[in-house]
Formats: C-alpha cells, sequence, structure tokens
C-alpha cells in the first residue's frame, strides 16, 4: 500500500539546538528506508517540509515506521499521514464522455 506522509512543523523547537549528529542520525535512517524499499520517494515541498512515499502493509505499519524516526521520537516533527488507493474515476469520465 502507498502511503503519503507530509511533514508538518512541531511549535516552539529551537533548531539552533538540534546537534548535527541527530540530523546526521535522522539522514542515515531515511537512507535505510530507502534501501529497504519502504520509502519509495521523497521530496521537500516549497516549505522545505518533506514529503514521502512510503510503501507499508498499513497507514499504522507507516505510522511505526516513521515514529521510529531520531527527529520524530524527539519530538522535532511530526507527520501526516495518509493512505494513497488507485485512482477510479475514469468510468466515471468515460461514461460522461461516451454519453455526449
Amino acid at each position: 500500500m502507498k502511503i503519503l506522509a507530509i511533514e508538518k512543523d512541531v511549535p516552539g523547537v529551537d533548531w539552533s539546538s538540534v546537534s548535527k549528529e541527530l540530523l546526521a542520525q535522522e539522514a542515515l535512517d531515511v537512507y535505510r528506508m530507502y534501501l529497504t524499499e519502504q520509502l519509495r520517494e521523497h521530496y521537500f515541498n516549497e516549505e522545505k517540509c518533506a514529503v514521502l512515499v512510503l510503501e507499508c502493509d498499513s497507514k499504522v505499519h507507516a505510522q511505526e515506521l516513521l515514529g521510529k524516526l531520531p527527529l520524530v521520537e524527539k519530538n522535532l516533527i511530526a507527520f501526516d499521514i495518509m493512505e494513497l488507493h488507485p485512482y477510479t474515476g475514469y468510468d466515471r469520465i468515460i461514461h460522461v464522455v461516451a454519453q455526449q
């Protein structure tokens, strides 16, 4: 199942006090997710928030996986998580076009 996870800010975080070691560990853990094919795609949006496309058994599994990331564990970032399902609207569109 594809999962979309969009990073959201946690209010009150002082990024100047976050160690480079913690950030390096975060990057390494994300890279490991990529190598194990749990992380399929990753981007930054215009607000510099991470946008991840995960391959997981369920939304709960994605929450557990992301919950192990160091920045999430330390409550420095959080994610909005949603399931992605195949688009099924073609029947509706094609039906309308066929009637014209």
